[in-house]
């Protein structure tokens, strides 16, 4: 047996990645893209009959350059995430724009938009999970989708705060960042490498693990960005775990068997009190959080620099096709 199938055992596999080859190979349960995901996947020849069907698309919509390189994203995002679905038998991650982060009506309308092309394209959304960022206007947005019956994953997670007020709000599931974490505090140890039953980021994931299943919460939690295999192994039992093509290569490579080490029993022996976090609480336990402020600002600037990528893309793509 390797390590990925017994892995598979005890937690859903997501792939972490806009590669359609790649997730075909691992077989994984769901997938999750994003736009530096989608922009690598988009330069490979294999996906460019989905690049031309997007930017002729685009084209055909009219108006200004920028509104049909935004256009084009949201109709390249759909088709990758269509083409995806042929592979997997669950859901597809699918990214609101990092730049509407702190925009609720904003957030809404673009998830909204989303839905629809899928829809269009015979795409169910109970097999789609609009992807945004877990700031406090990302939440109070997701909490709406969900009660509209659109299934939302709320990214950039780095705080027990931003954990709470997800579950709180009912979202389906969270991506807590095992490897981010983990860069900040080597970082502040001097960039000495970190033992595995001390991994901050893997202790960030249990704790929350652990507090939505002694309290009850329906809220999946994925832990997501991981650096190596320990960090993934440590973190078996975990609801899902998204991997990179890389590492799950490496999984399953190696033969061995994979222990639960997260399960629902322990969690709810686990000490802990259950919290209640209105905007103001909300934002002064997280702001407590040092390491969790700084991901979260640098994880934002980091997607939407991303995302400005793609949309250069974008724009020659159809500048092309208009001319």
């Amino acid at each position: 047996m390797t390590l990925l199938e017994s892995l598979k055992e005890y937690t859903t596999v997501v792939a972490d990645t806009g590669d359609i080859e790649a997730i075909a190979r691992h077989r994984p349960q769901d997938a999750t893209t994003n736009p530096s995901l989608l922009f690598h996947a988009a330069q490979m020849p294999a996906y460019q009959h989905l690049v031309e069907e997007a930017a002729g698309l685009a084209a055909g919509r009219g108006g200004s350059r920028e509104g049909m390189a935004e256009e084009f994203i949201d109709r390249l995002f759909v088709s990758f995430g269509c083409e995806i679905l042929k592979v997997i038998p669950g859901r597809v991650s699918t990214e609101v724009a990092a730049s509407l982060s702190f925009d609720i009506a904003g957030t809404i309308a673009k998830a909204h938009k989303l839905i629809g092309l899928y829809q269009a394209k015979g795409i169910s959304r109970e097999r789609i999970l609009i992807k945004i960022a877990s700031t406090w206007e990302g939440i109070r947005a997701a909490e709406q989708l969900e009660q509209e019956g659109i299934h939302c994953n709320l990214t950039l997670l780095f705080s027990f705060a931003q954990a709470v007020g997800c579950a709180e709000a009912g979202v389906t599931l969270i991506s807590p960042f095992v490897g981010r974490i983990y860069d900040w505090y080597k970082k502040e140890r001097g960039g000495a490498e970190i033992p595995p039953d001390q991994d901050p980021g893997v202790a960030s994931v249990t704790r929350i693990y652990n507090y939505y299943k002694k309290f009850g919460y329906k809220t999946q939690v994925m832990g997501a960005s991981f650096r190596n295999v320990n960090q993934i192994v440590c973190l078996a039992g975990a609801d899902l775990l998204t991997i990179s093509p890389e590492l799950l290569d490496q999984l399953e490579q190696t033969a061995g068997v994979v222990e639960p080490e997260l399960d629902t029993e322990h969690a709810k022996a686990s000490m802990g009190e259950l919290l209640h976090l209105d905007e103001k609480t909300f934002r002064w336990m997280h702001n407590e959080d040092a390491m969790a402020t700084e991901k979260l600002a640098e994880g934002i600037r980091k997607f939407n620099a991303d995302a400005r990528h793609l949309q250069e893309y974008a724009l020659a793509r159809v500048t092309a096709k208009v001319a």
